[in-house]
């Protein structure tokens, strides 16, 4: 368990990061991956399942464990995943045309392992090891300095018994090398293993809106308040079986057709991944700059409770979880809250996934594809009260011939100066145009440096309009 010492020194050293971070590499390298799913427990994981294959030329998958869950608890479904990679395999040809890297049908099949089919902490101790845990360990033990990504979309038994064993079959250095290279994002809590994880490892990355309280997660953002009958700024449709019969199953070919209706939310293990796209936004490893998978802020919560689990301690430690955005909504009014966070990019990867799924079907000619996206000046940005800052994008293009708008905004709450910009703005000149100038009042008087999150979106005019991103970091220097 971290002291009060440690959680402190944990934090300064987030803290630094933050500030001293210049921005993400330009040279973008895939992440790997080991999901782990309750798929077949509702709908929702073999929808994204689907989405996840036509995105599998971003990652390197490494494994798709089939897991339990507290809605899945003594069977696991290993033959669904392989029934869904089988269809991905006729289309993979169809999807090379339009970029590379898509991984063969064996490879992803031969990724595909099962955990116990037993509930929660029942899967964890002596004797308890799996297919699925074993396997996570050799992924993890690979010679690859890449941090392994674990979506998790169910239980995390299969997890908790890989560093059980690991912990109990290696020395404290060698536990502390395999922990340090985990990035675990876990759909809420969905057995009694998760909040042991947490507190027997509390070094782990780990992105969760604790608890089984789904309806206030940040996961819901990806289109809850339909079932869940909450407000929200993003449109509803997009997240509709009218929708998704359209962009998605019908016509698409033997993937879309293994995408199943909703009966209850799309996709709610969709977040896990989606920050994991290389679309110029999103930065896997800073969880609080925020991205198609949500924004989450390294705190030590306040006491959250886990109903319907008999284990009722507390976090004792911090953890990535919900932040809050303060977004415009699709009605012209302003909504500030932890769903926010996902349901504002709502439009941009609804349409980026119908692409996609247009490119199971369709040639090149007949599909669209996101915009490249170039700007003058990205790194080491430092600017000072009363000064100017000048960016060009127009040499952005697009590899369909399509025209491109532009949109420059200030993602205020992925830095440290949004607490005063209502007295203290940033002005952005032009902000609809390729070419843009900042600027901060000269009368503005600086205690200490801050940085400042510019986004730029620029989206095509194709079918379905697709947008990509470029974030330029920018300090902000006392004079």
């Amino acid at each position: 368990m971290l002291t009060t010492n440690n959680c402190i020194r944990l934090l300064i050293g987030v803290l630094v990061l933050f500030i001293c971070f210049p921005g993400y590499a330009a040279d973008w390298e895939k992440p790997r991956m080991v999901v782990l799913t309750d798929i077949e427990n509702e709908p929702d994981d073999a929808q994204s399942l689907v989405r996840l294959l036509v995105y599998s030329n971003q990652f390197d998958i490494e494994g798709l464990i089939a897991t339990t869950s507290t809605h899945l608890r003594g069977e696991t479904a290993p033959w669904r995943i392989k029934e869904i990679i089988q269809a991905y395999g006729q289309v993979r040809d169809n999807l090379l045309e339009h970029e590379d890297g898509f991984p063969t049908e064996a490879h992803l099949l031969s990724a595909v392992k099962t955990g116990l089919p037993v509930y929660g902490m029942e899967g964890v101790g002596e004797g308890k090891d799996s297919e699925g845990s074993e396997w996570l360990i050799s992924v993890v033990d690979k010679d690859d300095d890449r941090p392994v990504w674990v979506p998790v979309w169910g239980g995390t038994n299969v997890l908790a018994q890989a560093l059980w064993k690991v912990r109990k079959t290696r020395t404290v250095q060698e536990v502390g090398e395999f922990v340090a290279k985990l990035r675990i994002y876990t759909i809420s809590d969905q057995d009694d293993s998760g909040i042991w994880i947490r507190n027997e490892f509390p070094e782990l990355f780990y992105i969760v809106s604790p608890g089984e309280d789904y309806v206030h997660s940040t996961w819901n953002g990806i289109a809850g308040e339909s079932f869940r009958k909450y407000a929200s700024g993003a449109d509803p449709a997009l997240g509709g079986n009218p929708w998704l019969r359209k962009n998605v199953i019908l016509d698409h070919g033997p993937l879309g057709a293994k995408y199943p209706e909703v009966e209850y939310i799309m996709e709610g293990d969709t977040p896990s991944f989606l920050g994991l796209i290389n679309n110029g936004l999103n930065v896997p490893e800073r969880p609080d700059y925020g991205g198609w998978g949500g924004r989450y802020e390294l705190y030590k919560p306040r006491f959250l409770p886990y109903r319907n689990f008999d284990y009722q301690k507390p976090e004792t430690r911090p953890i990535w979880t919900d932040a809050n955005d303060e977004v415009v909504g699709n009605d012209g009014r302003i909504y500030i809250n932890n769903q926010a966070t996902i349901w504002r990019w709502r439009e941009a990867f609804q349409h980026d996934f119908a692409a996609r799924m247009d490119w199971c079907v369709n040639t090149f000619e007949n599909a669209n594809h996101p915009p490249v996206v170039k700007v003058d000046e990205t790194k080491n940005i430092v600017i000072r009260p009363g000064e100017e800052l000048q960016f060009d994008a127009s040499e952005s293009s697009d590899p369909d011939g399509d025209s491109l708008t532009y949109h420059w905004f200030i993602y205020k709450e992925a830095g440290t100066y949004w607490a005063w910009d209502w007295y203290k703005p940033i002005t952005i000149s032009d902000p609809r145009e390729a070419k843009t100038t900042i600027s901060i009042g000269g009368r503005i008087e600086l205690e200490k440096p801050h940085v400042t999150h510019l986004i730029l979106a620029v989206t095509d005019s194709g079918t379905p309009t697709l947008t990509r991103y470029q974030r330029i970091i920018i300090n902000i220097l006392p004079d």
